[in-house]
């Protein structure tokens, strides 16, 4: 898959990006986070292809029959072994026609839990996993760290079902820290050993671990299975990935709580699958969060399965590296990756690590394959150890099989703390291609700069770092400085680093603070509207907006994290041809936020 010529997809893009300004999509991404769709698109836009994907992804439903597991001899008191009760009531279920197998509440020990099709193991109690590695025997068949082999069975496993969920309020309980599993690593001479048999096409029949081997099995490994629905449970202390879904299509995370302490502690592992939805869900993990995989060197290209059509929304995020994170094992591929209205290290979910970085993708010359058109828009974070942004080609330094690593756009990114805005890091035989940033703030950064090796194509509009416009590319639209608009109740500062233009509108602190400006268009019609505005303090500072004497609703304006902190709202608004008035008017007592301009797009 690597050097192919450019698809249509690519031509779209580049027209896009040059058709739009440097957005490289339309509408306005200020304005689709307000939900608002201009009259007529200028370009198409990469997010248009989330409704379809979407609208794929469909969790399966169940017959409404209950298969409670006590029925089946298990006990809920933290000792005896239930691993024949959860075997037998998942027979049961599936021999039915399906439904659901009933963990109640308790604490119920077991040993491997292998699902059919048709189950809903659905957990109210807690599954707390034993800790003997014979629990997980015999052999299976899995993927390990992107090579296929067979392995010790993961603790939940299942192999070519359709229709399977895992649900509930309850806990699933990996248990791996009370065990021999920490002590096993990274899997030491058998992991070399698994290298070099995938490297050499070493038939995967004869690649046997397991008993007397140390390679740790991960907790839900989920193979070659479609209509797949994971929801409301904490998954904890897995040996090593917590949720590795393969092969798999039709698949929907949502509202789980991922904690992991081993290292290999990933969350959430898309690995060449299609059609995914992971949303509402929180990770405090000891690895990446959502790791997106398709397989490692020769064995992934030899399996050649993308990973595609994966969705991430309303996420947060604590770990031990990346938020959104592609590879490093992408030798099949990565493409359509959506991440949005995520929050890295958020206050109220701080984690017992910070994510180094909100956007990690990590290849190498030993991998090959592809990683391209990765999409973000409106991902907050603070206190991120390293870059908002690492994209890198130079993960491993070996190797003479370049990966294709190209279309990137970020937009309506509020990054506060870090090392960096980005750190693109290409390679001078094969460069990382098409990379776009816009309306977006990094505050708090340690370095003065960025980086940019070997890229084609970076494209900044909009983004400011420490309070610098470090943009490469003109506003779409035209720009009014509040300065120079008609206050009442507010004066002109520049106490506050970060704005552009000579100062910032400061309102007093009443209702009806106003700020009003004055603009010429050449025709009627629905125009886009961004404001920039810092708000420093906890509190939302709604304020009305008022468009040629009619009120066109509130805009609200949450707390941007600093009065420095800079960030941008957008609505559309109806205008007439020639002047324009739009007034900025406070709805409570707190006044308006900070307010630096506002900008008019067609």
């Amino acid at each position: 898959m690597t050097g192919r010529p450019p698809s249509r997809r690519d031509v779209l893009l580049a027209a896009a990006a040059v058709a739009a300004g440097p957005l490289g999509q339309a509408p306005a991404a200020a304005d689709t986070a307000m939900g608002i769709r201009p009259a007529t698109a200028t370009a198409a836009s990469p997010w248009d292809e989330v409704p379809s994907i979407l609208a794929r992804i469909v969790p399966p439903v169940f017959p409404d029959r209950t298969f409670d597991i006590t029925g089946y001899g298990a006990a809920g008191d933290n000792s005896t072994d239930c691993t024949a009760a959860f075997r037998d009531a998942i027979a049961a279920c599936a021999a039915a026609g399906g439904g659901r197998v009933l963990v109640p509440s308790g604490t119920f020990r077991t040993g491997k839990i292998h699902l059919l099709s048709n189950v809903n193991l659905h957990v109210t109690g807690t599954i707390r996993f034993r800790t003997d590695p014979a629990s997980y025997l015999p052999n299976v068949f899995t993927r390990w760290e992107g090579i296929e082999c067979y392995n010790y069975s993961p603790f939940i496993y299942a192999n070519g079902r359709t229709n399977i969920a895992i649900t509930g309020t309850g806990t699933i309980d990996g248990n791996a820290p009370a065990g021999d599993w920490s002590s096993w690593g990274g899997g030491g001479d058998d992991r070399d050993q698994l290298r070099e048999w995938g490297a050499e096409d070493h038939p995967v029949e004869q690649r046997r671990f397991g008993a007397g081997h140390e390679l740790r099995p991960n907790m839900i490994g989920l193979y070659d299975c479609a209509n797949i629905l994971v929801e409301g449970l904490n998954l904890r202390n897995p040996a090593m990935w917590t949720l590795h879904p393969v092969y798999c299509t039709n698949v929907t995370v949502r509202n789980v709580t991922f904690y992991s302490t081993n290292s290999q502690g990933d969350g959430c592992n898309p690995d060449s699958c299609t059609d995914v939805f992971i949303t509402g869900c929180r990770f405090d993990t000891n690895d990446d969060c959502i790791p997106v995989k398709s397989g490692r060197d020769r064995d992934g290209r030899r399996v050649n399965k993308p990973s595609q059509n994966i969705v991430v929304r309303d996420c947060k995020f604590s770990g031990r590296w990346g938020g959104i994170t592609v590879g490093s094992e992408m030798s099949g591929g990565v493409r359509n990756v959506f991440a949005e209205d995520c929050v890295c290290n958020a206050a109220d979910f701080p984690g017992r690590y910070p994510v180094k970085y909100a956007l990690y993708v990590k290849t190498s010359f030993n991998r090959g394959g592809f990683v391209e058109d990765i999409h973000l828009r409106r991902i907050t974070g603070r206190n991120l150890e390293r870059d908002a942004l690492y994209i890198t080609m130079n993960y491993e330094t070996s190797g003479n099989i370049p990966p294709t690593v190209r279309n990137f756009t970020a937009d309506g990114l509020t990054i506060a703390g870090g090392r960096s805005a980005y750190n693109i890091d290409g390679r001078g035989a094969r460069h990382i291609q098409n990379v776009t940033i816009s309306n977006s703030t990094f505050t708090g950064m340690t370095n003065s700069g960025n980086i940019a090796n070997y890229v084609d194509n970076l494209q900044l509009a909009n983004v400011f770092h420490n309070g610098r416009d470090i943009s490469t590319q003109p506003s779409p639209g035209v720009r009014y400085e509040a300065e120079n608009a008609v206050i009442s109740q507010g004066v002109v500062e520049s106490n506050h680093a970060g704005f552009s233009g000579t100062g910032f509108v400061n309102s007093d602190n009443v209702a009806g603070a106003a700020v009003e400006f004055a603009f010429d268009l050449p025709s009627a019609g629905s125009h886009a509207f961004l404001i920039r505005y810092a708000n420093g303090t906890t509190a939302d500072r709604p304020f009305d907006v008022i468009v040629n004497g009619a009120s066109t609703g509130t805009q609200n304006a949450p707390g941007s994290g600093a009065w420095t902190t800079w960030v941008s709202a957008g609505r559309t608004v109806p205008a007439v041809a020639g002047r324009n008035t739009v007034r900025l008017v406070a709805t409570t007592a707190g006044g308006l936020p900070n307010i630096d301009y506002v900008e008019v797009r067609p």
